[in-house]
């Protein structure tokens, strides 16, 4: 039975009409040989059941140009003139060595063509993989996952994960983790009889939540060297471990025995896409989901609100004061400070913060996990509108997030909100190396842009504006501008020593934003000295218009905070 979908697939591919189309010349990239002026074609078909593109002079083929479409790369040199590379196809390893043919086409339009020929025929390609105890699976070389993600990036980041410390420091955040089994025990009848599929399974708790809520069996797919502890923690609990299948490789790459009918993963990074995890997780949906089958979580929000933080200002923008030194060793380093000023300001930062330090009342931007497509996840751009609640200056935009577990029983919120139990995701602030002054009132747009990069992170591009205000303001414009570009992927771990945070004479009346402020779907939690845990332990505590900030000591790696 679990060969059938293999034989399938292979049957859907061997039926496939051949395709051929006529070129003008064609030259190995290896070889000085090139193709003779007699009639050329390139023809895709069928092989031995793989996925072949061949080319032929009149109606004989040539020997060492057949191109293996499983392995193989196309790339546009010009409108008409491409260039195919594959891996060799020899056994011996030493001797094998990639290859590569130069196309050149007749017309712009035979270019397009066979492009779009290429990319259909190499979806198609089937490699075949490895037998696993309840069912056979099938890896691909090449995944979507490699194309768009450096090889060194992918390296540290499967090393990160495949080390215990790590998991034990998700595992050990309490907020998450409870929420999660809270989340899948309170729906157990989506759960009970169904078959899950747990993306990025890491060491496995997730899967062996869902085996206790009664799940019919649950493939934990996981890509780093996190399978063997996983297989071993799901061995060591035998009545859950028969209904769970450890498979390692990528939810790209891997091929599953029957489909899911429910998908549970944690797929959140900083400020929810940092890792670009979610993109697997929508990848997964595509490929293993069934029709209407459900996804935990379900929905991921960001909110989005400006702050006003003097302390953290000065603390960014002192880093640089380093460089303005004129006699270093006898060495000038002013020539470097400006450029110091803005790295610093490049940086994120990840930490907890006083939502009193909100000047507005937050927005957001809804990601829906069942809907969203892959490429939806390459750009995302967010329009900011707020309006200021006090005078202040505005330092920057303040950012966290919330997923929900769209249950048919008990819907859960996880939040990562300031003022909320903290997690270790914190919050995140960019802040601008030119802060805007505002009054209470006074309308703020702008726009935040986060663009993917290959360092599996994005690059974030954000711009606010302070509007003119008072009578007039609707024929007015933009009085003042601030813009930064941050990388997600450096940001930089606070260490806030305690200090008082003053608020200033003219804010006293207005107030800052506080944490019922905020709009954060927690109804939900019924447990009340869990809400009430950030008001006893955040160390804010507002006295005589000052509040301390907590001392807060984190060992950092990768984008996760080990300790606290």
């Amino acid at each position: 039975m679990e060969k059938k979908t293999i034989m399938e697939q292979k049957q859907k591919l061997e039926q496939q009409p051949e395709e051929e189309f006529a070129l003008a010349s064609v030259t190995e990239l290896s070889s000085s040989l090139s193709s003779s002026s007699a009639p050329l074609s390139a023809r895709f078909d069928v092989g031995s059941g793989v996925a072949e593109l061949r080319f032929r002079q009149e109606s004989e083929f040539f020997d060492g140009y057949t191109v293996d479409l499983r392995t193989a790369q196309l790339f546009k040199l010009g409108p008409v003139k491409s260039v195919c590379i594959s891996e060799g196809s020899n056994t011996n390893k030493e001797k094998s060595h990639s290859k590569g043919v130069t196309i050149q086409f007749r017309k712009e339009d035979d270019s397009r063509a066979f492009h779009c020929a290429f990319e259909q025929w190499k979806e198609e390609s089937i490699v075949q993989g490895e037998n696993l105890p309840n069912g056979v699976v099938t890896v691909s070389k090449n995944s979507k996952f490699d194309d768009k993600v450096e090889p060194s990036s992918a390296k540290m980041y499967f090393h990160y994960y495949g080390q215990l410390l790590h998991q034990q420091n998700m595992l050990q955040d309490y907020v998450r983790t409870g929420t999660y089994y809270s989340a899948v025990m309170e729906n157990r009848a989506d759960f009970t009889g169904r078959v899950v599929v747990d993306v990025g399974a890491g060491s496995g708790i997730l899967s062996l939540f869902a085996a206790q809520a009664g799940a019919k069996h649950v493939y934990a797919v996981e890509a780093s060297e996190m399978t063997e502890y996983a297989r071993k923690l799901i061995a060591g609990n035998p009545s859950l471990a028969q209904r769970i299948t450890v498979i390692k490789g990528k939810v790209e790459e891997v091929e599953l025995p029957e489909k899911a009918d429910i998908l549970i993963s944690e797929p959140m990074g900083t400020l929810l896409v940092n890792e670009r995890m979610l993109e697997s997780y929508v990848i997964a949906r595509d490929r293993f989901l069934v029709p209407n089958g459900k996804m935990f979580p379900t929905v991921g929000r960001i909110h989005m609100a400006p702050f006003s933080d003097e302390y953290l200002f000065v603390e960014i923008a002192n880093k640089a004061l380093f460089w303005q030194q004129q006699n270093y060793y006898g060495v000038d380093l002013t020539p470097l400070y400006g450029s110091a000023f803005q790295g610093y300001f490049s940086q994120p930062v990840v930490d907890a913060f006083d939502p009193r330090l909100l000047v507005s009342p937050a927005i957001s931007h809804v990601i829906d996990f069942t809907k969203s497509k892959e490429e939806d996840l390459y750009e995302i751009e967010i329009p900011l509108k707020f309006i200021s609640s006090v005078g202040t200056r505005v330092h920057g935009l303040a950012c966290w997030f919330d997923v929900l577990f769209d249950g048919s029983t008990v819907p859960r919120w996880l939040t990562t909100a300031p003022g909320a139990p903290t997690t270790h995701w914190y919050q995140l602030r960019c802040v601008l190396s030119q802060p805007l002054y505002v009054m209470a009132g006074q309308e703020i747009t702008g726009k935040l842009r986060m663009v993917a990069h290959s360092s599996q992170s994005y690059t974030l591009y954000l711009t606010l504006s302070a509007k003119m205000w008072g009578p007039g303001a609707e024929q007015g414009g933009i009085l003042q501008t601030s813009s930064c570009k941050l990388d997600l992927k450096e940001p930089y771990y606070r260490m806030s020593q305690p200090q008082a945070y003053t608020i200033a004479q003219d804010q006293q009346p207005h107030h800052l934003m506080s944490a019922q402020d905020i709009q954060i779907q927690t109804d939900d939690l019924e447990e009340a000295e869990l809400m009430q845990q950030p008001l006893q332990n955040s160390g804010a505590h507002l006295q005589s218009g000052q509040f301390e900030a907590r001392q807060i000591i984190r060992i950092v790696h990768n984008g996760h905070i080990m300790a606290i």
